[in-house]
């Protein structure tokens, strides 16, 4: 029903108090910037058609954003209601919907809110309804006047009287109009107040006084309506939002036995039974199968790790690991990596670019780049595929089977056959053929004598 609805977010804000370069809206929430959990939120409805309106840095919104939304500009900051007008092409092109208005600075509104009060503006056949809560301290919101249970308007704080600042249900900045009244109220709108701006709070009232049919929808949590207009508000943000995602992972049969240093991501999936240990960072888009143990002090970012994975101090990024796989300590797994079942990667390897197939052991000091290993494989400690020529980039291949020795250097583009062997030292230059032992090292020469005259020396 949603997915014939538009939204209108509103991400023009310079954030000052937050003393960065970017938009209020870009402000990181466990590293995502506020107005993107808003737009998760928004297309979690099945709403596609998203307007953000912009204005300070509004290239750093466009080049986040890129095509997968619209935008409008804001030339001047005259106020919310103004920002929303900026974006009255949008809306005209969605005449006879309803248009969803919210604040790109409130990441944890959800979609149950979203569709919720949606559904109480539908059924009330109201032409706009405002999203309420009654806070204890609702200092900085506007307040909701009624008269009888009747809506009549919005009172900016600023511009409260002593009596109105008792009132506790406060505006929280969401709105659901249909697009046509939503085009004449702007219209209506003026900047008599004490800071000549054109207020949004203003058109529920204008539509109200029109004969329209206005009403507030109280929203369930509170907590859903935090925002940040300083680094320690963010700071807090990032708190409670780690903490929600504990609680979420809990609920799903999640164990965490000391949350410190614990960050989950809002966009992560991660399997029950598995245990996450302190210092771990979960990123972005990860999916993390049943039975693992994450950490301590793993990080993994935009990847997927299957079932009774084993990351130990180490860090993955956009990769995929197979079940039963064992990683760390001290390994690094570059973007595009492949590692799959029961795999060995032990303390100070890494692997970049590279396909590395079931039962393959790299237990140490090992450096593996643009590569594809088969199955059953063993490297020896301090073995590097040299995948660089100083111009491009070559890959290797080594078969199923085969048993690499310390220290080999495998210079690309190169193939070791299946069951081949590198002996210990070796500079792999040529391929090796399957079932054949490699040996390119040069022959040692014993000096008698000489390491007795140079202590004398």
């Amino acid at each position: 029903m949603l997915s014939n609805c538009c939204a209108v977010i509103l991400a023009a804000g310079a954030g000052k108090r937050l003393k960065s370069k970017k938009p209020k809206a870009l402000a990181e929430v466990l590293f995502k910037p506020m107005v993107q959990w808003v737009v998760d939120a928004v297309r979690s409805c099945e709403i596609e058609d998203i307007c953000i309106v912009t204005g300070h840095g509004a290239e750093y919104i466009e080049d986040y954003f890129g095509d997968t939304v619209e935008y409008a500009r804001q030339t001047e900051q005259l106020g919310t209601g103004h920002a929303v007008m900026a974006a009255s092409e949008f809306i005209k092109k969605h005449s006879g919907s309803d248009v969803l208005i919210m604040y790109g600075d409130a990441p944890f509104i959800s979609k149950d809110t979203i569709e919720g009060m949606y559904n109480a503006h539908k059924e009330a056949g109201c032409t706009c309804t405002l999203l309420s809560a009654v806070l204890d301290n609702p200092f900085g919101y506007g307040r909701i006047f009624k008269n009888n249970g009747k809506f009549e308007k919005i009172v900016e704080e600023r511009d409260c009287t002593a009596e109105q600042k008792l009132i506790k249900e406060s505006n929280v900045g969401m709105y659901w109009a249909d697009a046509d009244r939503l085009l004449f109220g702007l219209s209506k709108i003026t900047p008599n107040n004490a800071q000549h701006e054109y207020y949004l709070t203003d058109l529920p009232m204008v539509l109200a006084q029109s004969g329209d049919n206005v009403d507030s929808y109280p929203i369930g949590d509170n907590d859903e309506t935090a925002s940040a207009n300083d680094r320690v508000q963010l700071h807090q943000l990032n708190k409670s939002a780690a903490k929600r995602e504990i609680m979420r992972v809990l609920n799903n049969g999640v164990s965490v036995m000391d949350e410190s240093g614990i960050i989950i991501s809002p966009d992560a999936n991660i399997g029950r039974d598995t245990l996450i240990l302190p210092g771990t960072v979960i990123k972005g888009k990860v999916t993390i199968g049943e039975d693992c143990v994450i950490g301590p002090n793993a990080y993994i970012e935009d990847s997927v790790v299957g079932n009774g994975v084993k990351v130990n101090s180490s860090q993955i990024y956009c990769a995929k690991v197979g079940d039963g796989t064992r990683i760390g300590p001290f390994a690094y797994i570059r973007p595009d990596s492949v590692i799959g079942e029961n795999v060995k990667i032990g303390d100070f390897v890494e692997i970049k670019n590279s396909t590395i197939g079931a039962r393959t052991s790299v237990s140490h000091l090992t450096y593996i780049g643009d590569s594809d290993v088969g199955e059953h494989v063993n490297f020896g400690c301090g073995t590097v595929t040299c995948n660089y020529d100083g111009l491009k980039k070559h890959r290797t291949v080594i078969g199923n089977d085969a048993f690499i020795g310390c220290n080999t250097n495998l210079v690309a583009p190169v193939t070791v056959g299946d069951g081949a062997y590198t002996a210990a030292g070796t500079t792999v230059t040529d391929d090796v053929p399957e079932g054949s032992l490699a040996i390119g090292r040069s022959r040692q020469t014993n000096k008698a004598g000489w390491a007795e005259g140079k202590i004398k020396k």
